[in-house]
């Protein structure tokens, strides 16, 4: 099992707006393995995308299914103007 997580900076005032996106796009996209996160402590506006797989090729067909949803991409239009920088990290459970 894999953990991803997508962490974005968003810019000042945005990270609410960023994360209610993310949020949206999760529940039609990744279902009930995923989950938003905001800082309580820790860097100030950071939102963090979190998707549950079984395998890398679980997220790679989400990836792709997604860039096939014009409605989909709609909803996120303009996300990127939202975060000044972002990282993916992808962990492996063992425990």
């Amino acid at each position: 099992m894999y953990i991803v997580r997508e962490t974005f900076t968003a810019k000042p005032g945005m990270a609410s707006k960023l994360a209610k996106m993310f949020s949206e796009m999760s529940k039609e996209m990744a279902g009930p393995n995923s989950r938003v996160l905001t800082d309580y402590i820790g860097p100030y506006n950071t939102v963090v995308w979190e998707v549950e797989v079984k395998e890398i090729a679980e997220f790679e067909k989400m990836m792709r299914e997604y860039a096939e949803q014009p409605e989909l991409g709609k909803k996120m239009a303009g996300y990127t103007e939202m975060y000044m920088s972002g990282k993916r990290e992808i962990y492996r459970v063992v425990v």
